[in-house]
């Protein structure tokens, strides 16, 4: 009797401290959840938090233009552009002037993504085209496509064609580059299961090589974007070329002219606010795209 008395105080002494015994459930400790990344504001969603940015800039500008000495025939109050915005586009002016430059710049960046496609999927395909596609990229990327307008004016006159062939130029090697790029650095093992699936040429480059390349795909087209935007109106501003009409920088350069400074600042607001459409529009793709496909994490 006392040794197994002795014995079976190790034991509940041993149960005390913490082992289990089988069909017993230990006490859940208080686990606290981690902390969400980020203040407060970050919690915000997004739209809430850049439409509080914005309208902070917006605060911002008119408080310096109530506050300070400067003259409205260089600056002009946010309310003054408001009201200039409004006009300019129910008049049509302004809407004319826009459309005729996305217009153009839509069939530019049309014709520079099909040339960048091409190339790119050469490159894919041969030596020769790889080395093409870099040789080209070296001596016309760095080029400014504003730079080969008076050589477009000579050969297309003052026409659509003339702006047209500029922002192709402009558009064509960004996009080509990050096509490219995105080729190089897809994963080879899914590369190889699509040769061993019998996927060649062009089969292999829309089956694989673009879906797999599709981040840099559409990080191409922000900068191709931006770039034949940039170029547009650089090409109005100064040459005034827009076919038979005026175009976006053409309408703000004729209001400077006439001192018009509202316009002047109607007609960059209206680039900004396209600015802010068009990034709503590849955010969305991203989404509906690379996020969903936890190719890119989503913000």
């Amino acid at each position: 009797m006392p040794s197994s008395s002795r014995t079976a105080e190790p034991a509940a002494a041993g149960s005390g401290a913490g082992t289990p015994t089988p069909g017993t459930t230990l006490p859940q400790r208080d686990v606290k959840a981690p902390a969400t990344r980020g203040s407060y504001w970050a919690r915000l969603p997004v739209v809430l938090r850049r439409t509080l940015l914005l309208v902070g800039i917006v605060a911002l500008w008119q408080a310096y233009a109530t506050l300070s000495d400067v003259s409205p025939l260089v600056f002009s109050a946010p309310l003054d552009v408001a009201r200039a915005l409004f006009e300019g586009w129910t008049s049509g002016d302004l809407a004319r002037a826009t459309v005729l430059t996305l217009k153009i710049l839509g069939i530019g960046m049309g014709i520079g993504m099909l040339a960048a496609a091409i190339l790119t999927t050469l490159a894919t395909w041969t030596r020769i085209g790889e080395d093409v596609l870099v040789l080209l990229t070296s001596m016309l990327n760095p080029l400014p496509s504003i730079a080969i307008l008076p050589l477009a004016i000579l050969w297309f006159g003052l026409s659509e064609m003339a702006l047209i062939v500029v922002i192709a130029n402009a558009v064509t090697w960004p996009i080509a580059i990050n096509v490219s790029m995105g080729f190089r650095t897809v994963n080879p093992t899914i590369l190889a299961v699509g040769r061993n699936i019998g996927l060649r040429g062009w089969r292999l480059v829309r089956d694989v090589l673009l879906p797999a390349a599709l981040p840099h795909i559409i990080s191409g087209l922000k900068t191709g974007w931006a770039f034949g935007w940039r170029t547009i109106i650089a090409a109005e501003l100064v040459f005034g070329v827009a076919g038979g009409g005026g175009g976006l920088g053409n309408y703000i350069n004729k209001s400077r002219y006439f001192l018009e400074i509202p316009e002047v600042f109607a007609g960059l607001v209206t680039i900004a606010l396209i600015g802010i459409a068009l990034e709503w529009v590849f955010t969305l793709v991203e989404r509906r795209t690379v996020v969903r496909w936890g190719m890119k994490a989503a913000t």
